[in-house]
């Protein structure tokens, strides 16, 4: 099922040839080694047995090794029209495994593919990955069947997916995440792996969720406000910032910071005060 897309040209051979470039209003990034693409694939759980969503897969490096590590299928999501000659050819190799949607992840309904449960797979384009990320886990919230995420992004923001209490890195993403699922990073990237050579590292972070987290969660859209303000000052004293609270029904003082806070409290206080 897979001897027509190994026997397709290299990336870089495919991208000459229509003369493809990456776009940098795309965020656009493309990952040619061989041996980090087949990592990433072969690191999404259940890949045979449920559909992958791709957003982004530019010249097709991540979905070549997604079909190659055996992907029941594969729906493949990209703004850039441009990449069509090598999708195209991608598609026609892939057994009827491969489909591409030309459009923008941010206003596709993933539900509306008609796929049932999925996992998301991408190195996500570095202009919109925590805003395409958010979206996710509030649709982890309310029950749509998504497995797995399995995600490329700029090492800074994997550690603030995956901090904890305390870390320097540790805000609104970790206690979005952490109320949902559970999330690690796999494996840091370099970014000579990229063309073009992007300034910062990078990382693949996966984010499982967990279904006794979410039917505990009471209202996620309640704790992201209430994050965004309490992280916004930061350096702050959360008394400060939010004047005649009972801090101590919350196990708090009032002069702590909201670095220092759990995710548990954060959903406790949401929940009351907003």
């Amino acid at each position: 099922m897979t001897d027509n897309v190994a026997n397709l040209p290299p990336v870089s051979e495919m991208m000459r040839a229509s003369g493809l470039e990456p776009k940098k209003q795309f965020g656009q990034n493309f990952l040619f080694d061989l041996n980090l693409t087949g990592r990433i694939a072969r690191s999404v759980p259940n890949i045979t047995e449920i559909p992958v969503i791709e957003v982004g897969p530019g010249p097709a490096g991540l979905t070549r090794a997604l079909l190659l590590a055996g992907a029941k299928r594969v729906i493949a999501i990209e703004k850039d029209k441009t990449t069509e000659p090598i999708l195209s050819r991608v598609i026609d190799a892939s057994a009827g495994r491969l489909s591409v949607i030309f459009d923008d992840a941010l206003r596709v309904n993933f539900a509306d593919l008609g796929v049932g449960a999925y996992a998301i797979c991408s190195n996500l384009p570095y202009n919109v990955g925590t805003e395409l990320l958010i979206g996710w886990l509030h649709k982890m919230a309310t029950g749509e069947q998504i497995k797995s995420l399995t995600l490329m992004f700029q090492r800074e923001v994997a550690q603030r997916i995956t901090a904890r209490p305390g870390d320097e890195h540790y805000g609104r993403l970790a206690v979005l995440t952490s109320l949902i699922a559970d999330a690690k990073i796999l494996f840091d990237v370099p970014n000579t792996a990229f063309v073009p050579r992007p300034r910062v590292q990078s990382a693949v972070v996966q984010i499982i969720p967990n279904a006794e987290k979410i039917a505990r969660l009471r209202d996620l859209q309640k704790i992201e406000q209430l994050t965004a303000k309490l992280f916004g000052q930061r350096r702050k004293m959360i008394r400060a910032i939010m004047p005649n609270v009972n801090w101590e029904k919350y196990g708090l003082t009032g002069t702590e910071r909201a670095e220092k806070i759990s995710p548990e409290t954060f959903a406790f206080m949401a929940s009351d005060l907003l």
